[in-house]
């Protein structure tokens, strides 16, 4: 298939044909993900806690999200590969955010960003947008604001809250936003969400009813187990398997098995 577009996005919404989606840092899993078919590619600062070790995904930079970008756009040729802003990137001006979204696209191949914020970003938002960048907004749990919610915690549960989602939703696809996000909420809210909007919305931990799905890469594949969020299905045991082939490599070395005459040369 052709390289998916913001385009590609809309008509899975218009045909009710589901959007699915990972995340991936590097050359090698991009090619894998592309290699099964996923719409999109996010290079999610979450590479911050999977990847680097971090405790959240405030600390990591321009630079180190533009190198992992790049390293991906390399493998990636007909998912849409995303940027994702790390934090400080966009929220201290609009001149900042049309800037650095530009750097993704320019310097790392990315064909859109993503933005997590509600109406706060909405100038942002409608400014990259004019940029000619597509943006993918994220609201509901947004992991850069995790001290100003009190941690990893579900959003739109009260009334009100959920009143206040779904005007940011709607400012945000008035800005120009070409899908959105919806992050830890609870189900029957990112259904009305998704009801009200005519871009796609993107659920982690937001239920069955949203447009499509995103997930952590090392989610999907079991190997980040420092923590698991309840929205999240293994799909594989990798951590598992990765261990047990580096300890048969160690007794075969420690045996002499290995390297045989069939890895050596004569």
């Amino acid at each position: 298939m052709a390289r998916a577009t913001i385009q590609h996005f809309r008509d899975k919404k218009q045909n009710g044909q589901k959007l699915t989606l990972v995340t991936a840092y590097d050359y090698t899993f991009g090619r894998i993900v592309d290699e099964a078919g996923l719409d999109g590619v996010l290079v999610g600062d979450s590479l911050a806690m999977v990847v680097q070790g971090l405790d959240n995904t405030l600390p990591i930079t321009m630079d180190e999200m533009l190198y992992h970008t790049r390293l991906v756009s390399r493998a990636v040729e007909k998912s849409m590969v995303i940027g994702d802003m790390p934090f400080m990137s966009y929220q201290v001006s609009v001149e900042d955010a049309v800037r650095n979204a530009a750097r993704f696209v320019k310097e790392a191949g990315a064909q859109a960003v993503k933005i997590e914020g509600g109406s706060e970003v909405v100038p942002q938002v409608a400014a990259i947008v004019r940029a000619e960048i597509p943006v993918m907004a994220h609201i509901g749990l947004t992991p850069q604001a995790i001290y100003r919610m009190g941690g990893y915690k579900v959003q739109g549960k009260t009334e009100q809250a959920g009143k206040l989602l779904m005007e940011d939703a709607k400012r945000l696809e008035d800005a120009g936003a070409f899908s959105i996000v919806l992050e830890a909420m609870p189900g029957g809210l990112a259904k009305q969400i998704t009801a009200s909007l005519s871009i796609a919305t993107i659920g982690i931990g937001a239920g069955i009813d949203c447009d499509g799905q995103i997930l952590v890469l090392h989610d999907v594949l079991g190997l980040f187990e420092r923590f698991i969020p309840k929205f999240v299905k293994r799909y594989a045991n990798l951590k598992g398997e990765t261990l047990n082939a580096l300890k048969q490599y160690k007794d075969e070395v420690e045996k002499g098995i290995f390297p045989s005459s069939k890895e050596s040369f004569q």
